[in-house]
């Protein structure tokens, strides 16, 4: 059976497209001295243009790198630049197969932008030994398409992104198109094979175009590649399915004249974009009916193509072999020293740079200019093309709060209300994504005034689907990470809500994206592009309905295992200090933030004004919910961070108050969770004198966690009083249970705060043992209740908070999550 055979449009030279043969050369020499370039970077530290005999010292000791996909893209990008220079096109490069990093970095020098942002690798045979030498190399650059190489928005590390990140890249940019190049083995990934659907969501008439390239060279590091065994009719069927037309593309396997394989692509590619050109000059004047089955490429080559073709009687071109470096161990082994400047010489360097080592005029003539270089697109640097978001006032939209837990609220859904706006005044560079929590997080209000992006079959029963909306749902995470990621990384703006537990599919996105922030603010020309900011809701302590499987804080520890320089946390306690909150870090560039609020009514605390100063501190002395007197020092300090576990700290300081009217109590709540690093450590850390003002220097401290309890230990382990903070946390107890019961299971209900403060402040057990006593009894009796009726007890559930007023107010502490789904 013939593996390849298929009925797919195949590529051909056509009468009405067909190079010149000055075109022919000048594509065929970038391509020969971009392979040059990527050989070199590899395998050399000087001798670049191998102005004599290769030695032992011009050759690295280590050598590192991957060539098995260089030569491919190497063509790519030298087809994509002619189109680009005949057609005007406002294009950008996406390498999926990052690690072919050499070719980037060869393109990037080959247009010059690399000398422009690194003068000191200039455009000369200096600058090609510097290239060279630093690539791989101590105090150089990386190996894969990182922030260091210009023109890149996608690593290419991790594998299956590179579509996500293409298409959002695409959103609203309206004259730009995405050239995501696919490596085969990167194909097998899930999050790969989910981000073909983004053609679903791509509106011709606001947004750019993904052009997505299958590069097929057969094989992983140490196995063939499923796609490329595929035969091509069952591949190409796959593609139809996800609905795209695919041309397909075979060369290098033969003695084809390497001219005509040239003239071959030349044609399909034109053939390609000049319907991705008819489609959206139909979708501009109304008469693109149905969702248009936008094209692609399959594109075969052999593995390492024009590399050695055997080494050491082993195949390599076409194999396994030439994954990464072909030869090993080239340093003082003359037999490979003569094959790698074979190698080298067969790209006849000496037409391609001149006798300063200067590319000639025939490469620099497949050189687009300015901003059409690939390498110098300003999209690729978004913080260039980034506007500041036109924001609502967050106060018009405050929660009336007459006292302290004067009133209830649902804390996201305000934010929505509030968010609505945002998307109302910023229809080009916000959008709000999310795996299909959007409503269910209580942001509908952003549905309500944009409507859900959709591009596919709308039916009778659908609501809010919307051609042009700005709320992107899909039930991949790893879809809606990486589309926002590729927003944010062209210069716009947006968040991501998510359930709080299953943020965790994409820990790994957010540690790549967290390095890639952390790596661009060393690069002195990247600038800085918004935010990416996590809403994440239906939390551990409000997951009483869905069980085990939807608890988990966990999220918190990860961010925090990233550089300080570019991770902050946010635990606001109700809807107004999520605001304030949310207004700081919708105007922030260069960070992940990520923000933690439930979605369930709970007691409202503190006024706009007053949240909006304890947002500006980040951390605060509640005097209105402890029992202290100023000019005394407290006999107890009773942290919180969280929005649940502050409502148990101001439960548990009641508790005590009303018990025991003579002891000091300070609640000190948590909103910006880094305060509590030492200031050495994070920009937004406290001094130690700071710290010690607030938790004492020698006082037990009792803090209710949102999260796991060994974070705070870890963010506060420097800290003169750290041997008397004990922590309570989610600690990884749960079930389909009452809310109140949740809490209890992992002592993190009021009374288990409250004995432990009996506990821990000297000389109160023993005078306070008949309340202790009480309190353990509580919790039994609420535990045996809410397993009899299926609900808390009431003294719970109609607990009420006495305010300064004197006023009771039920704080609806187990609110009802029963029907709630979702």
């Amino acid at each position: 059976m013939d593996l390849h055979a298929g009925t797919g449009t195949e590529a051909r030279e056509t009468e009405s497209y067909r190079l010149d043969d000055a075109t022919v050369e000048a594509v065929d020499a970038w391509w020969r001295a971009s392979n040059y370039l990527a050989v070199g970077q590899i395998y050399l530290m000087r001798n670049a243009l191998l102005r004599r005999p290769l030695e032992e010292g011009d050759i690295k000791p280590r050598l590192l790198g991957h060539w098995g996909t260089s030569p491919g893209q190497n063509f790519l990008y030298a087809h994509l630049n002619h189109q680009i220079i005949e057609r005007d096109l406002d294009a950008i490069y996406l390498s999926g197969p990052g690690h072919g990093g050499p070719s980037l970095v060869a393109a990037a020098w080959l247009e010059g932008t690399y000398s422009e942002v690194y003068s000191h690798v200039g455009p000369d045979e200096r600058g090609v030994d510097e290239l060279f030498r630093q690539f791989s190399f101590p105090g150089g650059v990386p190996s894969h398409v990182a922030p260091e190489t210009p023109g890149s928005i996608h690593e290419g590390g991790e594998l299956g992104y590179v579509l996500s990140h293409a298409y959002g890249a695409a959103f609203d940019n309206p004259g730009t198109i995405a050239v995501a190049v696919i490596g085969d083995g990167e194909a097998e990934t899930g999050p790969l094979a989910t981000g073909w659907h983004g053609n679903k969501f791509l509106d011709p008439t606001v947004d750019g175009t993904v052009l997505p390239i299958l590069h097929l060279n057969g094989y992983k590091i140490a196995n063939p590649t499923i796609f490329d065994r595929m035969p091509e009719g069952e591949l190409e069927s796959l593609m139809v399915g996800y609905g795209h037309k695919p041309y397909f593309f075979e060369g290098g396997f033969d003695d084809e004249d390497v001219a005509q394989t040239h003239r071959r692509f030349a044609a399909l590619l034109a053939e390609v974009l000049d319907e991705i050109a008819d489609i959206r000059a139909r979708a501009a004047d109304g008469t693109l009916e149905d969702r248009p089955r936008w094209p692609m490429i399959v594109f075969r080559t052999p593995k390492g193509w024009t590399g050695p073709k055997e080494i050491d009687g082993q195949p390599v071109e076409g194999t396994w072999r030439s994954h990464q470096v072909p030869m090993n161990h080239v340093r003082g082994n003359a037999e490979y020293t003569r094959m790698l400047e074979e190698w080298m010489r067969s790209y006849r360097p000496e037409e391609l740079f001149d006798d300063e080592g200067r590319i000639v005029d025939v490469v620099a003539r497949n050189n687009p200019s300015g901003e059409r270089r690939m390498s110098a697109n300003p999209h690729a640097n978004g913080g260039t093309l980034t506007r500041d978001l036109d924001l609502p006032d967050f106060r018009d939209h405050a929660v009336d709060v007459p006292a302290p837990g004067g009133t209830m609220g649902e804390a996201t859904r305000t934010l929505g209300s509030w968010l609505a706006g945002v998307v109302d005044r910023n229809r080009t560079n916000f959008r709000v994504f999310g795996p299909d929590e959007t409503a269910s997080n209580r942001l509908n209000a952003t549905v309500d005034v944009a409507g859900k992006a959709w591009q596919g079959e709308i039916v009778g029963t659908d609501v809010d689907l919307s051609r042009s909306g700005r709320v992107m749902e899909v039930l991949s995470e790893h879809q809606v990470q990486g589309w926002l990621e590729g927003y944010l990384l062209t210069g716009r703006h947006g968040v991501l809500n998510s359930y709080e537990a299953f943020v965790h599919i994409v820990d790994s996105m957010f540690n790549q994206h967290a390095k890639w922030l952390d790596a661009s603010n060393d690069i002195p020309w990247r600038v800085p592009i918004p935010s990416l900011n996590y809403l994440l809701s239906s939390h551990v302590w409000r997951q009483d309905h869905n069980g085990f499987s939807h608890q988990d804080p966990g999220f918190l520890d990860v961010v925090m295992n990233k550089t300080a320089d570019v991770t902050r946390i946010y635990l606001p306690p109700d809807a107004n200090t999520l605001l304030s909150t949310f207004d700081h870090v919708l105007r922030s560039k260069g960070y992940v933030n990520v923000v933690v609020a439930g979605k369930q009514p709970n007691p409202q605390w503190l006024t706009m004004d007053e949240a909006v100063l304890h947002c500006a501190r980040g951390i605060g002395i509640w005097d209105w919910a402890g029992t202290e007197v100023r000019g005394e020092k407290p006999d107890v300090v009773i942290g919180c961070a969280g929005d649940i576990p502050t409502m148990e700290a101001i439960a548990a300081a009641g508790v005590l108050a009303e018990h025991l009217p003579d002891l000091r109590i300070r609640v000190v709540n948590v909103v910006d969770l880094m305060r509590l690093q030492d200031e050495r450590e994070h920009p937004h850390g406290m001094s130690h004198r700071d710290f010690d003002a607030l938790f004492t220097t020698d006082r037990p401290v009792i803090f209710a966690f949102h999260g796991y309890p060994a974070l705070v230990h870890r963010l506060t382990y420097r800290r003169t009083n750290h041997g008397n903070i004990h922590v309570r946390g989610f600690k990884e107890e749960g079930s389909t249970t009452t809310p109140f019961n949740m809490l209890m299971v992992n002592d993190l209900d009021r009374y288990r705060l409250a004995v432990d403060v009996i506990d821990r402040v000297p000389g109160l057990a023993e005078r306070a043992a008949v309340l202790r006593q009480e309190l353990l009894d509580t919790r039994v009796r609420a535990r045996n209740y809410a397993r009899t009726h299926g609900e808390d007890l009431p003294e719970v559930a109609e607990w009420r908070f006495t305010n300064s007023r004197g006023e009771d107010v039920r704080l609806g502490s187990t609110d009802d999550t029963g029907g709630d789904n979702a």
